[in-house]
């Protein structure tokens, strides 16, 4: 089980976002590989503290992560389809490089290997239908995607020796301090275009249709972005690919609504079936459920079906089906339909005389939302 974000930066959940900053600079200053070397207990806090800054920063997915937790990220590769989100020592440092104040370099700047560039990331959206959102699916897209060129060839960068980053050493009053920074010349890649096929662009790329499969969990929701690790756009020279960033779009159902994890239904009835009762079929997400309607059912009731909503991304079961129970009341009568109303207006029978333990509309449109 993933340890909570929270936990990992020691912060309570209603931390600003100040707070959340200076948490994450504390600790990646303490598990910081240049004061750790060595140390793979280290450097793994150090990866979920860049992890739990990542979504906490950003108050979007912070929102989906304290609504979802862990799930609201995973399927299909979460963060990346594995620990830490498929993030690496580079992947940290180019995007939180700033939090470190310059006070430290790329990690292993005292020998840790050249550093690897990232490919850009690709986005596309998925559209699902409200069956697909509840037992979950695997879908296969077509993605143009750049990779490098058969045939292509590149050399080391003479301006970084392949590090892909250049060092500086500045003086500061608490003495000498190393930073690094990306290669201008390689853009952080380490080697430079040798050989060109005809082609390929300027960087030695073409582009191609690959096929992915997507994995997508139950209980997803609109708007929710997948990530799908290292297929994105290549990069060149001795790079790792970027990855495709899924937006799930979820689409309208003809009679169901959802509302969260539960979803509602809108029965209709004529007035003979509310007065003698009826069993009715009504469509649910995975085909149409038979429920018994009592005589003398009122317009307004809401039925609840345990368990036949939508299941919960964090595994917490599911929602459930709200029926809500509508009596149709017929626009024309002819001559002798008319007449048997018109004589009970005065029966007592049809009086309206509701129990105590009837309750009002407005109190079923809080239990609702309870």
């Amino acid at each position: 089980m993933k340890k909570d974000f929270y936990e990992i930066l020691g912060i309570s959940k209603n931390a600003d976002a100040a707070e959340i900053k200076k948490a994450y600079r504390k600790s990646a200053l303490k598990y910081h590989p240049d004061k750790n070397p060595g140390d793979k207990e280290a450097e793994e806090n150090f990866k979920l503290a860049a992890e739990a800054y990542e979504v906490l920063s950003d108050p979007n997915k912070k929102a989906k992560y304290d609504q979802y937790g862990h799930q609201a990220f995973d399927g299909s590769g979460g963060f990346g389809g594995g620990g830490h989100g498929g993030m690496n020592m580079d992947d940290i440092f180019s995007q939180f490089g700033d939090i470190f104040g310059g006070g430290f370099g790329g990690f292993g700047g005292g020998g840790g290997g050249p550093r690897r560039a990232k490919g850009s990331n690709l986005r596309i959206k998925v559209k699902l239908t409200l069956e697909e959102v509840a037992n979950g699916v695997e879908k296969k897209v077509k993605v143009k995607r750049k990779v490098q060129a058969k045939g292509v060839t590149y050399k080391t960068c003479s301006t970084c020796n392949g590090q892909g980053q250049v060092m500086r050493v500045t003086n500061t009053i608490l003495g000498r301090m190393q930073s690094a920074s990306t290669c201008p010349n390689c853009g952080g890649s380490g080697q430079i275009l040798d050989k060109r096929p005809s082609e390929a662009d300027a960087q030695g790329m073409v582009v191609e249709d690959e096929t992915v499969s997507i994995k997508i969990p139950a209980g997803v929701v609109d708007g929710m972005q997948l990530k799908v690790s290292n297929k994105g756009n290549d990069a060149p020279g001795n790079s790792v690919p970027g990855d495709l960033i899924v937006a799930i779009e979820e689409l309208e159902h003809e009679f169901l609504k959802r509302e969260g994890e539960n979803i509602h239904f809108d029965l209709y009835i004529s007035f003979p079936e509310a007065v003698l009762g009826v069993s009715k079929d009504i469509e649910a997400i995975n085909g149409k459920v038979r429920i018994k309607l009592e005589e003398g059912i009122q317009s307004g009731k809401i039925l609840r079906l345990k368990g036949k909503g939508i299941p919960s991304i964090n595994g917490y079961g599911s929602g459930d089906l709200l029926v809500h129970v509508n009596v149709w009341t017929p626009k024309t009568l002819n001559k002798e339909q008319k007449q048997f109303f018109e004589n009970a207006l005065n029966d007592e029978h049809f009086v309206p005389s509701p129990e105590k333990s009837e309750k009002s509309f407005f109190e079923k449109v809080k239990d609702m939302f309870s």
